[in-house]
């Protein structure tokens, strides 16, 4: 196989579409990073050996357009929180938290029969959910961008192809191609902006890569996914790793480079793994490299693996890693366009980004803007985490709001407790309290940028009313400052600083004055900072001192933690009316912190007491409060 032109890639997809076709039955067995840490290529192994020996087995060489059964590993279905996942097609069946010893119900009752195994449905009461698109986390969702996830084999090329693949880069390479100007416009046009987290028109900054007077231009894609609680990048280079290639091809056209690097993170080995498959096929089928499609226009991909600092996600940090130094930001301007990797013009956009670039190709930019708001068009994926009753990767219509994704698609909060923040756009974004005001903010940038949040690149961490906000504030903030490359000194010495206020706080010593002074740090970090990752840090402090104050006076003034999460600011205390005198608190405490007598009441030593909580869990008569 070797495409050398458009009227190749067209036969050989209607090839393949047929070839798929025939397959009777697709058994999809998600092998993203979750659900291969959950044991789904021992499904995977099984379902191989099943099928095989009933003799149903066919090919994955779609050339061959056998009739069977086919077993395949496809990329994140999104329902993280029920994995290990199996989707049966043409059924639509999504089983859910599939063990091994599975397999042989579903092969014996699903493959052979098509009947399902309800038991391993999503359920809710007596409701039985049978398809995965009827399930309520999916029926919300609008997957542009994830739309191959967990319905392809993510190592097959053919696939891909069949399904559409690299068709809208032989549209801007054949014979009647698009001028680089008319592919820059239409992307432009599309209103397309970066969802790495600055929400730079893509096309914009594509033109001015164009209009640089250099012969050596590249295509950088961003797949250094840092945030805590993020994996939107991952599965997308896990699950459809050609579609961002064929994203950064078209970027290279429409902007003169001839050259990219794809920098993932070294702790994604999958997602790494994937690529060079992907990479490695592309190229030998004359998708990637020279002359191709016959177009004359050539282009290498190669692969950079980081070493996981956070300031590489920034994109002076970034280009500066990939050249050998150390990943650290520099002074703008110039910008990466015009001075970037290896001091070439450079178009540096993320994952997501990229990925979207071969839709809005396919459908045009009046058709894609039909999705999400007119600021800010098209789709939006979002890690859902937290306490959220269905975590899970998702993709929504930017101008979804807050609580149609926490409520609608995450199912609420778990055990019957009350939503109290969420926190949007990782250790850069802020953190928004229950309020209708915030609640029905719809997710796009212009709006969540005027209360003081982010998109970020699109990590939400839900929290219950558990969650202290002081202890989440100290949280990102310990991250930022450990992940902080120092250059500057704003963020060098001000997120050390805040950190220590913040324990200070935690640890019951605080004060008034600290508070004033937090606030002060925090404001000038954000305005003096040398770049965009250190302007954010403040975010999660600033946004809690001004929605969740009362908790900051609490821990200052009355020296407690609402949520009794901070173990300094604890007191237990044992009740008279409710102990037995069992003795079994002062068994467990590891201090001798417990005196009394027995079938007497017990009482505990605030002076000694380390706030384990040993006692609290040995009471069988909950006679322990935390006061």
């Amino acid at each position: 196989m070797f495409v050398k032109s458009y009227y190749d890639l067209s036969s050989y997809a209607d090839t393949f579409k047929k070839s798929l076709d025939k397959q009777k039955v697709k058994i999809l067995i998600c092998a993203g990073t979750g659900c291969v840490a959950s044991g789904s290529l021992k499904l995977y192994d099984e379902f191989v050996r099943l099928v095989k020996d009933n003799g149903v087995l066919c090919d994955v060489d779609l050339l061959k357009e056998e009739e069977g059964t086919s077993v395949k590993k496809s990329g994140c279905h999104g329902f993280c929180e029920a994995g290990p996942l199996v989707r049966i097609e043409p059924y639509n069946y999504l089983y859910l938290r599939v063990k091994s010893e599975d397999c042989e119900d579903i092969f014996n009752h699903t493959i052979l029969k098509g009947d399902p195994v309800e038991r391993l449905m999503y359920t809710d009461g007596d409701k039985i959910y049978r398809t995965q698109e009827e399930i309520p986390f999916y029926q919300k969702q609008t997957r542009l961008v994830l739309e191959n996830c967990g319905h392809m084999d993510a190592e097959n090329i053919q696939e891909y192809i069949g399904r559409g693949g690299y068709m809208a880069l032989s549209k801007v390479l054949s014979s009647n191609a698009m001028e680089p100007k008319e592919v820059c416009k239409l992307i432009q046009d599309s209103g397309l902006k970066g969802r790495g987290g600055g929400g730079y028109l893509a096309g914009k900054k594509w033109n001015q890569v164009l209009s640089q007077d250099n012969p050596t231009k590249y295509v950088v894609c961003n797949g250094d996914e840092g945030d805590p609680g993020a994996f939107m990048d991952r599965s997308i280079m896990e699950g459809d790793p050609h579609k961002i290639i064929e994203g950064m091809i078209i970027a290279g056209y429409a902007t003169g480079a001839h050259s990219g690097y794809i920098y993932v993170r070294a702790e994604y080995p999958l997602a790494v793994e994937r690529l060079k498959i992907a990479i490695n096929q592309a190229e030998s089928v004359g998708l990637l490299g020279k002359n191709i499609l016959n177009s004359g226009f050539n282009f290498a991909l190669r692969i950079n693996k980081g070493a996981g600092a956070f300031v590489c996600g920034e994109g002076s940090a970034l280009t500066a890693s990939i050249e050998g130094e150390r990943g650290m930001p520099r002074v703008k301007p110039p910008r990466t366009v015009e001075q970037g990797l290896f001091g070439c013009p450079t178009v540096l956009n993320n994952v997501e980004t990229f990925a979207n670039v071969p839709l809005i190709i396919n459908i045009g930019a009046d058709e894609y803007k039909k999705y999400g708001t007119k600021d800010s068009p098209g789709t939006k994926a979002f890690a859902l985490t937290g306490n959220v009753v269905n975590t899970g990767l998702i993709e929504v219509p930017m101008g979804t709001t807050i609580r149609e994704v926490i409520f609608d698609i995450g199912g609420g909060i778990p055990d019957g407790k009350k939503f109290k923040a969420v926190q949007i756009g990782g250790p850069s974004g802020g953190c928004l309290t229950f309020d209708e005001k915030h609640l029905d903010i719809p997710l796009s940038f212009d709006s969540l940028k005027k209360v003081g949040a982010m998109i970020g690149s699109g990590g939400m961490v839900v929290m219950n009313e558990d969650t202290c906000m002081v202890e989440v504030a100290r949280f990102f903030m310990n991250f930022t400052q450990r992940e902080s490359c120092g250059k500057c000194i704003p963020c060098r010495e001000g997120t050390k600083r805040m950190l220590e206020i913040l324990e200070k706080i935690i640890n019951g010593s605080g004060t008034l004055e600290d508070l004033s002074l937090l606030k002060e740090i925090a404001d000038t970090v954000k305005n003096t900072s040398l770049c965009g990752l250190g302007k954010t840090a403040a975010n999660p402090i600033l946004s809690t001192l001004e929605y969740f104050y009362d908790e900051y006076l609490a821990h200052v003034v009355d020296k407690k933690c609402p949520s009794k999460q901070c173990t300094e600011l604890m007191v237990l205390k044992i009740d008279e009316e409710l102990c037995k005198g069992c003795s079994k608190c002062a068994r467990n405490c590891p201090v001798n912190a417990i005196t009394g007598k027995v079938k007497e009441p017990y009482i505990i030593d605030t002076a000694k007491c380390i706030k384990c909580g040993a006692c609290i869990e040995a009471c069988a008569f909950k006679a322990i409060k935390e006061v």
